[in-house]
């Protein structure tokens, strides 16, 4: 392969890869926005997500987007009990470092039950387009990715759609902007923030059957993604979903043209580097300011 055409392929993948970065990243943003909730165990839904959808195509045969149709309701619900049940009764002025305990424990517990039910060994769906390709002007790109991009997209545009165009999307879009005001205005933010939580954890059902589409999982795979994930919403502004997604597709491009000089494992250094440009020079991120505006 031409060096243009290897610069073109890892540019195509690259916006591939950033779509997903957004979509996985989009509940933690919304997580942050209404409660400034820091969710350490949402990396560990997602791995819980894949392999809910590992489970129901290698024992049910089920494809893995169908299980969509379980696992996204489930997970829904699973966020507005975690709200309501848990987070909703911590203390306001200890929220932010009472939530990272609580929630790092809860991935914790999630790793144990995986690595119990399923054990150590990796896991990969074997699927029967798996291994087939599309050629675009030179660059050969996985038919699985373009799937999982696409399903991000789609996951990506109904939240959009959801936040801008109806009644709840306005609610919410007030509780994360101001709590208060949103409160005396007469808005019940209690529930919205259940609702927003549900959203979240739905984000990681579709976002976790698009990793394992193309990933080997494994019980401990959650805390490979947490650090990238957290990057990400702080780049982008925490709180703004528009940020969030600018900053996963730069960081993913960026992350795709520099495993060309580099091994992917030197390549994810970007988010490291980033996060500490932002906290830096910019704390409250490089795209959220402006992007805030339209979200």
């Amino acid at each position: 392969m031409s060096s243009g055409a290897l610069i073109f392929q890892s540019v195509i993948l690259g916006l591939l890869l950033g779509g997903l970065y957004a979509l996985l990243a989009s509940g933690l943003t919304l997580y942050f926005g209404i409660m400034r909730v820091v969710m350490i165990a949402h990396s560990a839904f997602l791995i819980l997500a894949a392999y809910l959808a590992w489970w129901w195509h290698s024992r049910l045969g089920v494809d893995p987007l169908l299980s969509l149709v379980v696992t996204v309701p489930l997970f829904f619900g699973a966020g507005v009990l975690l709200q309501r049940l848990l987070l909703s009764r911590l203390r306001a002025a200890t929220l932010t470092m009472m939530s990272v305990l609580l929630t790092f424990a809860i991935a914790v517990m999630i790793e144990g039950l995986l690595g119990y039910a399923f054990t150590g060994t990796q896991r990969r769906i074997q699927l029967g387009y798996g291994s087939a390709n599309i050629e675009l002007f030179g660059a050969r790109i996985a038919v699985v990715k373009l799937i999982a991009f696409g399903l991000a997209a789609a996951a990506l545009l109904t939240l959009w759609l959801l936040l801008k165009k109806t009644t709840f999307g306005w609610a919410l879009r007030a509780t994360i902007q101001h709590r208060d005001a949103a409160r005396l205005v007469g808005i019940d933010t209690d529930r919205v923030a259940g609702f927003g939580f549900g959203l979240g954890l739905a984000s990681a059902a579709v976002g976790g059957t698009a990793l394992a589409l193309d990933t080997t999982i494994y019980p401990s795979l959650h805390w490979h993604w947490i650090g990238p994930l957290m990057a990400i919403i702080v780049v982008g502004g925490l709180g703004s979903v528009p940020g969030a997604a600018a900053a996963a597709m730069v960081l993913g491009l960026t992350q795709s043209l520099l495993q060309i000089p580099l091994n992917t494992t030197w390549a994810q250094t970007v988010f490291y580097l980033a996060l500490f440009a932002t906290l830096a020079f910019r704390p409250q991120g490089f795209f959220g300011g402006r992007l805030a505006q339209r979200f």
